[in-house]
């Protein structure tokens, strides 16, 4: 489940008394490892049926594997076993992770377990369970969540486990919510193998080394989404952490994204935008209306702000932010690099002249920065640099 900090800006004081609390503890999960939150079934129908809508084969005769989950509380097993024979699903596999590896206190095995035949009282804490769906086992005519099988698996179900990643070679699609402070090894995972997913993760990690290349390259982009950016997550432990619209026993988290190298219709979906006089007449930014796009002191390129305000006839280099890339559309735009630390020095960024720093601290080779109306030099969040492509 990916960390996020909560936006602030116009609250009340006890909702920002809140907010401090929220993010505290989400701090405090990040660091004790205590990150596994689970998703809503119609979050994941939403996210599914933009796949579905594309290509609706897209699941048909594929083996899919969610190795981070818990079919007794999460819902993409109890998703993708309700959905079994309409998708065409051949095999379907999930794998949880022990009680005791994920440190939540208070706990207790459900009847589900110990009304089994397999259940083995020291085994449940210690190992994770592999639960598998692939024919009708009750003779009722159907395959459904009815017909699930479980045991425990060898190990405590640890996706880096030899155990779960021989599971791993063996699907064909992964998809999960996998714990945020791991998921830069999470994606690590999936791509040495070359498997098709579907992952839940942190809008910033879009500029990580270990993802940015791949949507670079368009191996890799964002989902449908979660409405508003935002998602509420069902968590066991305590202190859970609220924020904004609160639902009570739910973490709410914003700038959560979907990851996936599966494609669907809406980025494919060009962004309906103004030229560039356009903007500056009629922009609805203070920050462009009636002044223009700012250029940077240290790369060839204009500041853009705000993804609506991008001009459709600018035939240059443009830094967005990143949350262009929920709005990404591959044969609209080409995605030049990003401007944040090595990667912008590799970029071509140039030094920021030293007499600078006493102006603004926070300047660091390989992020841009600007001159703004008052000689102050001004750096941006990291910004995605993209170009306007060229038509074929």
């Amino acid at each position: 489940m990916p960390f996020l900090c909560a936006h602030v800006s116009g609250r009340s004081m006890h909702q920002i008394e809140s907010i401090t609390m929220a993010n505290k503890n989400l701090g405090k999960a990040k660091t004790e490892k205590n990150d596994e939150f689970y998703t809503q079934y119609a979050d994941i129908q939403q996210e599914m049926n933009a796949y579905i809508e594309y290509n609706p084969d897209v699941f048909r005769d594929k083996t899919i594997l969610l190795p981070c989950d818990d079919p007794e509380w999460s819902n993409f097993t109890k998703f993708f076993a309700q959905n079994f024979e309409q998708y065409g699903i051949r095999r379907l596999i999930s794998t949880s992770y022990a009680p005791e590896s994920k440190k939540i206190k208070a706990w207790q095995p459900t009847l589900f377990e110990t009304e089994n035949p397999h259940f083995d009282a020291d085994k449940s804490k210690t190992h994770g369970k592999i639960f598998v769906l692939d024919r009708d086992t009750n003779g009722n005519g159907k395959i459904d969540i009815e017909d699930l099988q479980w045991d425990y698996l060898e190990g405590d179900g640890d996706f880096r486990s030899a155990e779960v990643r021989a599971l791993r070679d063996e699907a064909d699609i992964i998809i999960t919510n996998p714990p945020f402070s791991l998921f830069r090894e999470f994606m690590a995972w999936i791509m040495e193998a070359q498997k098709k997913f579907v992952i839940i993760g942190n809008q910033n990690a879009v500029s990580y080394k270990e993802v940015f290349p791949y949507i670079k390259n368009n191996k890799l982009w964002l989902g449908k989404g979660f409405k508003g950016g935002a998602a509420h997550f069902i968590s066991n432990y305590e202190d859970t952490a609220t924020a904004g619209n609160h639902v009570d026993g739910m973490i709410r988290v914003s700038g959560v994204v979907w990851f996936t190298n599966i494609d669907h219709g809406r980025r494919h979906q060009p962004l309906d935008l103004m030229t560039m006089e356009d903007n500056i007449m009629f922009s609805k930014h203070k920050e462009i209306k009636g002044k223009g796009y700012i250029h940077y002191e240290n790369y060839d390129a204009i500041e853009v702000p705000y993804s609506d305000a991008i001009p459709v006839d600018y035939e240059g280099i443009m830094g967005v932010p990143k949350t262009f890339m929920d709005k990404y559309c591959p044969e609209q735009f080409e995605i030049i690099g990003i401007a944040e630390g090595d990667s912008g020095k590799e970029l071509g960024l140039k030094p920021f002249p030293r007499e600078l720093k006493k102006l603004n601290p926070s300047l660091r080779d390989g992020q841009l920065y600007y001159i703004d109306a008052d000689g102050i030099p001004q750096k941006p969040y990291a910004r995605i640099l993209i170009r306007k492509r060229t038509q074929q």
